[in-house]
């Protein structure tokens, strides 16, 4: 029988094939983008990516395990579905919006497992990995505040109003 800690290492071997997934995909998505501050918000959180795979590194330090890496169908789906909205709005005023919807898909379910692992880890009594878990989390919060921001800012209404424009010249 699995305890909570098999389950909690189990997890978090999944975000940490997550985590490296991202950073193959976060530059793909920068580059997509059109709109110059969404383009630097992927860019910023490559780094904060980067950093969380340290961070989990550190996660498995603080329960005597080395790193260890689970495929997440999960995130291969997300990143996917990413890839193809990408490609289905590219050189249409609704890449960006497309993008921000695809960056939010990620940071949700991101936010979801964080969560979940801090929680555990607080159970198991790893104060110190439940913090950095914290961290993690903070950081994946900040990023989907931003692409909302730049989402109710800039993009939504960009998407809508060049549609509109496409339509007139289509008439």
């Amino acid at each position: 029988m699995k305890t909570l800690e098999d389950l909690f290492l189990d997890s978090l071997a999944d975000m940490y094939y997550a985590e490296n997934q991202l950073v193959k995909a976060l530059p793909k998505m920068a580059k997509a983008a059109t709109h110059e501050h969404l383009r630097a918000a992927f860019e910023a959180h490559l780094t904060e990516t980067e950093g969380h795979v340290q961070k989990l590194e550190q996660v498995f330090e603080a329960f005597g395990k080395e790193p260890k890496s689970k495929k997440c169908h999960a995130i291969l789906g997300i990143i996917s579905e990413a890839d193809e909205i990408a490609s289905e709005n590219k050189k249409s005023p609704t890449i960006n919006a497309a993008l921000i919807y695809a960056g939010q898909k990620a940071e949700h379910y991101e936010i979801a497992s964080y969560g979940g692992l801090r929680d555990w880890a607080k159970l198991l009594g790893n104060e110190n990995a439940a913090d950095i878990l914290d961290e993690i989390l903070d950081e994946e919060k900040a990023a989907d505040d931003k692409l909302s921001e730049l989402a109710e800012d800039d993009c939504n209404e960009a998407a809508d109003s060049g549609e509109a424009e496409q339509l007139k010249k289509a008439a």
